[in-house]
């Protein structure tokens, strides 16, 4: 990991002091209590940097895990997975520092297309993958609860975030669903939706261990505040 981090190298010159600090912490430390893979760790703190609003560092860590670590196409998917939980304001960016990179590194774009829906069915297959995460009982509860003259925010889950994203390729749903439980444990203020999404992620197979390891991964990025809201949640659950 220190390999990987090695771009971090102008704090490393202006103030070493800090750099060794840091360093020993979030390219060392962490990752003696993580069960995560490489890729895993790597998608994750992405992830978090997308949602922290950190551009910089997510150029840096995306430059140097490229073809190592990540693909093309699982960098692609995770920009497309953070628009529907971070927005595309703060989403934005970060396309553009993708694609500068891209260009850089002589990748032809665009990339292959990934969709995996029509405009006829991205409601229905989106309806589906939100019930095979989150069960159609909870689906169907909110739905019946919801006040008149919003219920169309639900039918933008169902074709937007879940029909539209969820069922691309690329990423698989394990890696969907653990990427935007750190969008939603980053943005912060946000724990109804990140109960849901720990519940989504126990559901797939991500366990409490591995959303414990994530954690873990990202604290030196999100800090401790939010690092032990989604602990607490995450405890509550399991």
């Amino acid at each position: 990991m220190n390999e990987l981090f090695e771009n971090f190298n102008r704090i490393e010159i202006h103030d070493p002091e800090f750099h060794e600090i840091f360093k020993n912490f979030a390219f060392n430390e962490v990752f003696e209590y993580s069960n995560l893979s490489e890729k895993e760790s790597i998608l994750v703190i992405l992830a978090s940097l997308i949602a922290c609003q950190s551009p910089k560092a997510f150029k840096k860590i995306f430059l140097s895990a490229l073809d190592k670590e990540i693909s093309p196409e699982e960098v692609k998917e995770l920009l497309y997975q953070s628009v529907p939980y971070v927005g595309f304001g703060r989403a934005h960016n970060f396309f553009g520092i993708v694609i500068k990179v891209f260009d850089k590194k002589g990748i032809e774009l665009p990339l292959g297309n990934r969709a995996n829906i029509t405009s006829e069915n991205r409601y229905q297959k989106g309806r589906e993958i939100q019930e095979s995460y989150f069960g159609s009982e909870v689906v169907e509860m909110i739905n019946d609860t919801t006040p008149e003259g919003q219920k169309h925010f639900n039918t933008f889950l169902e074709g937007f975030c879940f029909g539209d994203f969820y069922s691309r390729d690329g990423l698989n749903d394990n890696q969907r669903e653990l990427i935007t439980f750190v969008f939603i444990a980053t943005l912060g203020g946000c724990e109804n939706q990140l109960k849901g999404h720990i519940q989504a992620n126990l559901t797939l197979g991500n366990t409490k261990e591995i959303l414990i390891s994530t954690i873990t991964i990202i604290l030196p990025y999100i800090g401790f505040p939010r690092s032990f809201n989604a602990l607490s949640l995450i405890n509550g659950a399991c």
